[in-house]
Protein backbone atom coordinates (compact mmCIF):
# COMPACT_ATOMS: atom_id res chain seq x y z
CA UNK A 1 0.00 0.00 0.00
CA UNK A 2 1.41 3.36 -0.98
CA UNK A 3 1.53 6.33 1.32
CA UNK A 4 1.36 9.86 -0.07
CA UNK A 5 2.79 12.60 2.14
CA UNK A 6 3.36 16.31 1.54
CA UNK A 7 6.63 17.89 2.54
CA UNK A 8 7.61 21.53 2.40
CA UNK A 9 11.14 21.97 1.15
CA UNK A 10 13.31 24.10 -1.12
CA UNK A 11 13.86 23.73 -4.86
CA UNK A 12 17.54 22.86 -4.28
CA UNK A 13 16.69 19.82 -2.12
CA UNK A 14 18.52 16.84 -3.76
CA UNK A 15 15.57 14.58 -2.88
CA UNK A 16 13.34 16.39 -5.35
CA UNK A 17 15.81 16.69 -8.23
CA UNK A 18 13.87 14.08 -10.28
CA UNK A 19 10.65 16.15 -10.29
CA UNK A 20 12.51 19.40 -11.00
CA UNK A 21 14.27 17.71 -13.93
CA UNK A 22 10.96 16.23 -15.10
CA UNK A 23 9.24 19.62 -15.07
CA UNK A 24 11.93 21.44 -17.03
CA UNK A 25 12.38 18.49 -19.39
CA UNK A 26 8.69 18.58 -20.19
CA UNK A 27 8.85 22.33 -20.80
CA UNK A 28 11.66 21.74 -23.29
CA UNK A 29 9.64 19.00 -25.04
CA UNK A 30 6.50 21.14 -25.33
CA UNK A 31 8.05 24.52 -26.07
CA UNK A 32 11.59 24.00 -27.36
CA UNK A 33 13.34 27.33 -26.87
CA UNK A 34 10.14 29.43 -26.92
CA UNK A 35 10.61 30.63 -23.33
CA UNK A 36 14.43 30.54 -23.37
CA UNK A 37 14.78 34.33 -23.49
CA UNK A 38 13.06 34.67 -20.11
CA UNK A 39 15.29 35.06 -17.06
CA UNK A 40 15.25 31.97 -14.81
CA UNK A 41 13.32 32.54 -11.62
CA UNK A 42 15.21 32.88 -8.36
CA UNK A 43 14.03 29.93 -6.28
CA UNK A 44 14.35 31.94 -3.06
CA UNK A 45 10.96 33.54 -3.86
CA UNK A 46 9.34 30.26 -2.80
CA UNK A 47 10.81 30.41 0.70
CA UNK A 48 8.96 31.19 3.89
CA UNK A 49 7.40 33.37 5.04
CA UNK A 50 5.86 34.57 1.75
CA UNK A 51 6.08 31.37 -0.25
CA UNK A 52 6.09 27.61 -0.10
CA UNK A 53 7.55 24.79 -2.17
CA UNK A 54 5.72 21.52 -1.63
CA UNK A 55 6.39 18.03 -2.89
CA UNK A 56 4.15 14.99 -2.75
CA UNK A 57 6.10 11.89 -1.80
CA UNK A 58 4.89 8.35 -2.38
CA UNK A 59 6.77 5.83 -0.29
CA UNK A 60 9.50 8.42 0.13
CA UNK A 61 9.90 9.18 -3.60
CA UNK A 62 8.89 12.55 -5.10
CA UNK A 63 5.98 12.21 -7.55
CA UNK A 64 4.43 15.70 -7.82
CA UNK A 65 5.18 19.25 -6.77
CA UNK A 66 4.03 22.84 -6.72
CA UNK A 67 4.97 26.18 -5.23
CA UNK A 68 3.69 29.62 -4.53
CA UNK A 69 5.29 32.99 -4.05
CA UNK A 70 4.04 36.45 -3.14
CA UNK A 71 2.48 38.21 -6.13
CA UNK A 72 1.21 41.14 -4.07
CA UNK A 73 0.04 41.72 -0.49
CA UNK A 74 -3.18 39.72 -0.99
CA UNK A 75 -2.24 37.39 -3.84
CA UNK A 76 -0.11 34.27 -4.04
CA UNK A 77 1.20 33.21 -7.44
CA UNK A 78 1.13 29.45 -7.98
CA UNK A 79 4.05 27.98 -9.91
CA UNK A 80 5.67 24.70 -10.90
CA UNK A 81 2.63 22.47 -10.54
CA UNK A 82 3.76 19.19 -12.06
CA UNK A 83 3.09 15.46 -11.77
CA UNK A 84 5.35 12.65 -12.87
CA UNK A 85 4.24 11.64 -16.37
CA UNK A 86 3.66 7.96 -15.45
CA UNK A 87 1.31 8.93 -12.62
CA UNK A 88 -1.04 11.32 -14.39
CA UNK A 89 -4.83 11.03 -14.39
CA UNK A 90 -4.85 9.99 -10.72
CA UNK A 91 -5.80 13.38 -9.26
CA UNK A 92 -2.30 14.23 -8.05
CA UNK A 93 -2.19 17.66 -9.70
CA UNK A 94 -5.53 18.38 -8.04
CA UNK A 95 -4.04 17.37 -4.68
CA UNK A 96 -1.13 19.74 -5.24
CA UNK A 97 -3.44 22.56 -6.33
CA UNK A 98 -5.73 22.18 -3.30
CA UNK A 99 -2.80 21.96 -0.89
CA UNK A 100 -1.23 25.12 -2.34
CA UNK A 101 -4.58 26.93 -2.04
CA UNK A 102 -4.98 25.72 1.55
CA UNK A 103 -1.51 26.84 2.56
CA UNK A 104 -1.82 30.21 0.80
CA UNK A 105 -5.19 30.86 2.49
CA UNK A 106 -3.79 29.83 5.87
CA UNK A 107 -0.97 32.32 5.38
CA UNK A 108 -3.53 35.06 4.72
CA UNK A 109 -3.58 35.37 0.96
CA UNK A 110 -7.06 36.17 -0.35
CA UNK A 111 -6.57 35.14 -3.95
CA UNK A 112 -4.26 33.23 -6.23
CA UNK A 113 -2.87 33.99 -9.65
CA UNK A 114 -1.18 31.57 -12.00
CA UNK A 115 -0.15 31.18 -15.58
CA UNK A 116 0.21 28.11 -17.72
CA UNK A 117 1.63 27.78 -21.18
CA UNK A 118 -0.33 27.82 -24.42
CA UNK A 119 0.59 24.15 -25.05
CA UNK A 120 -0.73 22.77 -21.77
CA UNK A 121 -4.42 21.97 -22.34
CA UNK A 122 -4.45 19.56 -19.39
CA UNK A 123 -3.47 22.38 -17.04
CA UNK A 124 -6.08 24.70 -18.54
CA UNK A 125 -8.73 22.03 -17.94
CA UNK A 126 -7.59 21.50 -14.36
CA UNK A 127 -7.75 25.18 -13.50
CA UNK A 128 -11.11 25.74 -15.19
CA UNK A 129 -12.59 22.74 -13.36
CA UNK A 130 -11.45 24.18 -10.01
CA UNK A 131 -13.03 27.61 -10.34
CA UNK A 132 -10.12 29.54 -11.78
CA UNK A 133 -11.16 32.50 -13.92
CA UNK A 134 -9.27 32.74 -17.21
CA UNK A 135 -7.89 36.18 -18.00
CA UNK A 136 -7.88 35.33 -21.71
CA UNK A 137 -10.45 34.20 -24.27
CA UNK A 138 -10.78 30.42 -23.96
CA UNK A 139 -12.67 30.26 -27.28
CA UNK A 140 -9.51 31.10 -29.21
CA UNK A 141 -6.91 28.57 -30.29
CA UNK A 142 -4.25 28.79 -27.53
CA UNK A 143 -1.52 29.10 -30.18
CA UNK A 144 -2.83 32.65 -30.72
CA UNK A 145 -1.29 33.52 -27.35
CA UNK A 146 2.16 32.45 -28.58
CA UNK A 147 2.29 35.39 -30.99
CA UNK A 148 2.68 39.13 -30.30
CA UNK A 149 1.34 40.99 -28.50
CA UNK A 150 1.08 37.96 -26.17
CA UNK A 151 3.91 36.16 -24.40
CA UNK A 152 2.70 32.54 -24.44
CA UNK A 153 1.31 32.55 -20.92
CA UNK A 154 -2.36 31.97 -20.13
CA UNK A 155 -3.27 33.75 -16.86
CA UNK A 156 -5.90 32.70 -14.31
CA UNK A 157 -7.14 34.10 -11.01
CA UNK A 158 -9.20 32.68 -8.17
CA UNK A 159 -10.51 34.10 -4.90
CA UNK A 160 -9.63 32.05 -1.86
CA UNK A 161 -11.98 31.41 1.00
CA UNK A 162 -11.26 30.46 4.56
CA UNK A 163 -12.87 27.08 3.93
CA UNK A 164 -10.44 25.85 1.27
CA UNK A 165 -10.66 22.05 1.53
CA UNK A 166 -7.86 20.20 3.27
CA UNK A 167 -6.40 17.39 1.19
Amino acid sequence: MSEDVFIQTVAEDPLIAPVIQGLFGEYRERYGDYFSSKEPEDDSVFARPDGAFIVLLRNGAPIAMGAYKRYDAETAELKRIWTHRSLRRQGLAQKILLELERRAAAYGYRQVFLTTGFRQPEAVGLYLSHGYQPQFDTRLDPEVYSRPPYDGRLPFTKKLTADVPVS
